[in-house]
């Protein structure tokens, strides 16, 4: 609240004064011009010591704020390297959306199953035709997918995982590294 001599800045404007009466919710002051005003409770800040205020503005370093002021430089970004010859790994999305052309009447448990049978599927192509890694695009959701298959890529002795690149997939991709063996 208010008292009377308390010095005080309107909010939305330029105007400083000093409290002259405060009466319910409205506020009387004086401005530094010497006008007499009327706010509301809600329109004004109480300050603590306008001289104060004004040497901490002259305390302001003019080439801090001229720093500042300058033209941001573009943030830089870590790309990965990638050789010309390099070809991009494979990308399968196990939403359940591309996997059938219409999932009504298909349990929780129905697409759970059909999805990660779609997964062994392509960790066994990807080992039978030597593919030394491919990626899982299964989105974030609860999580239940992404769990099933961790446990699936961890039956295998010659596979690694992780989580893919989280500035092109998010959180909601798994790459799979296949160590190949010697024939």
């Amino acid at each position: 609240m208010f008292n009377k001599g308390d010095k005080v800045s309107v909010l939305d404007e330029a105007i400083n004064g000093v409290v002259l009466s405060v009466k319910e919710q409205q506020v009387t002051i004086e401005t530094e011009d010497g006008f007499m005003m009327t706010f509301f409770v809600k329109e004004l800040i109480k300050v603590n010591d306008s001289s104060n205020l004004l040497d901490s503005i002259r305390r302001i370093n003019i080439s801090e704020v001229s720093k500042e002021k300058e033209i941001p430089k573009a943030r830089s970004f870590v790309k990965e390297k990638k050789s010309k010859h390099e070809i991009p790994a494979p990308e399968f999305d196990l939403h359940i959306e591309k996997l059938v052309p219409n999932k009504h009447g298909m349990s929780n448990y129905d697409i759970l199953t059909l999805q990660t049978e779609t997964a062994k599927r392509h960790i066994e192509f990807a080992i039978r035709n030597r593919i030394p890694k491919i990626v899982f695009i299964h989105g974030v959701g609860e999580g239940v997918l992404k769990a099933e298959l961790d446990f699936l890529l961890g039956r295998y002795d010659n596979i690694a995982f992780q989580e893919g690149n989280y500035q092109k997939y998010g959180q909601g991709a798994t790459e799979v590294f296949i160590k190949q063996s010697a024939m």
